[in-house]
This record gives structure tokens, C-alpha cells and sequence, in this order.
């Protein structure tokens, strides 16, 4: 089942964001778990936010602000089983005209997954420009003409 975030839902989707983030073992550890709780508590209460959920529990989030989305994460354990899909085409649904989003280049694994459901690589960096100094890129996803 995929709802709209609230508050509640912020421990939850912190700890999948730091489960998530912690396979990426090519990044820097910046933030502190009070500091993850206190920036997430204000996406959810600024952006469009998204939850996933299985068996009652948060199993992935996505959040959109405007046509750019800004977090997507889905908890580790449950990889592979649908999650990120339905995530995903949930953002297709509420956003039919596209959007965008910053992938880390080292992460292969969710390249290939925006790949393969249509997004296109448009923009390469030297990581400069985000916190963790680390190279991204750009995706868009439009839909088929």
C-alpha cells in the first residue's frame, strides 16, 4: 500500500533512510541520527512525501518537491519484492508530466533500476556541488509520446 507520510511517520522512514544509506559504502557518514529525525521531519512536512508500506510497516519512502524528487529509499531487507516499483510508479502517477532526481554514479544498482524503467541520464557531476562531495547525475523521467 502506498499513503501520504505524516508526522508518525518520520522514525520510520529515518530508519530505512539509514539502513539505505549505510549499503552505500562509498559515501561519508555527515549526520547524526537526531539530525536525520530533525531535516526528514521537515521534508515530510514541506514536500509531497510517500510511504510504502508492507505488513502495517514502512518498507520505502519517496518524496517530491515540485518536479524534483528529492529522497527515495527502500529499506534494504525487502529489495527486490515491488517496493521500489510501486514507489515509483507512484511518482509517475502524481507527477504524469516527469520529474527528476540526483543518483550517486556509484550507484549502480539504482541506475539500473531508473534505467529500466525509462529515465534518462542528463546531467553528470563532479560532486561538488552536493554535501557529500561524491559525483552524481541527473535523471529525468517523461512520459512516452
Amino acid at each position: 500500500m502506498i499513503r501520504r507520510a505524516t508526522a508518525d511517520d518520520v522514525e520510520e522512514i529515518v530508519a530505512i533512510f539509514e539502513r539505505s544509506f549505510a549499503t552505500l559504502d562509498f559515501l561519508p557518514h555527515l549526520h547524526t541520527h537526531e539530525e536525520n529525525l530533525a531535516f526528514l521531519a521537515g521534508v515530510v512536512e514541506q514536500q509531497d512525501v510517500w510511504v510504502a508500506e508492507r505488513d502495517g510497516c514502512a518498507a520505502g519512502f519517496l518524496a517530491l518537491d515540485a518536479d524534483l524528487g528529492t529522497f527515495f529509499y527502500v529499506d534494504p531487507e525487502v529489495h527486490g519484492e515491488g517496493v521500489g516499483t510501486a514507489l515509483f510508479e507512484n511518482a509517475q502517477r502524481v507527477r504524469p508530466a516527469g520529474f527528476s532526481f540526483w543518483v550517486f554514479q556509484q550507484n549502480e544498482k539504482a541506475r539500473r533500476f531508473y534505467e529500466r524503467r525509462g529515465c534518462v541520464a542528463v546531467e553528470f557531476t563532479d560532486g561538488s556541488g552536493n554535501e557529500e562531495k561524491t559525483p552524481d547525475v541527473r535523471y529525468e523521467w517523461k512520459p512516452s509520446a
